[in-house]
């Protein structure tokens, strides 16, 4: 069984992540700031942190930052991150903060499904929904 932390101070996201995500194979937690994400890290076995990027308190980037310091220096184990993004240019802090992997909003139960199922088997996922067309000098490709 896995256990998988939905961080957010929106009840309403939270519970939207916990109906994509139940299962019997999952049991979820939640948490509504970053503190309390430490706590539940610090007292809990996580297999999965799903964290907003705008969390009460902290927010997602200084809370993952936190994580991976704790980490680093062997107070907690590596929790992989999938974090929740509002704008694609979000992207660069969810990688640079040490997330493994980050799905755009709105959500969409089939995106969310695959990034957790790739993070909770070791991987990473970069959502590329709303990824730019290139530009070459021969007119617009598709994106990636």
């Amino acid at each position: 069984m896995a256990t998988v932390l939905i961080a957010a101070d929106v009840p309403l996201l939270r519970h939207e992540v916990a109906a994509v995500l139940a299962s019997p194979e999952v049991e979820i937690l939640e948490a509504s700031s970053g503190p309390e994400v430490l706590d539940l890290v610090s007292a809990e076995d996580i297999d999965l942190l799903v964290t907003d990027m705008q969390i009460g308190s902290m927010g997602g980037v200084a809370t993952m930052l936190e994580l991976r310091h704790r980490e680093s220096y062997g107070a907690l184990e590596h929790i992989p991150v999938l974090m929740l993004l509002d704008r694609r240019p979000d992207a660069f802090l969810a990688k640079r903060s040490g997330a493994e992997g980050f799905v755009l909003k709105p959500l969409d139960a089939i995106r969310l499904r695959r990034a957790t199922k790739a993070l909770l088997a070791g991987g990473t996922y970069d959502d590329t929904t709303s990824t730019p067309a290139e530009i070459s000098s021969h007119g617009v490709t598709a994106g990636r």
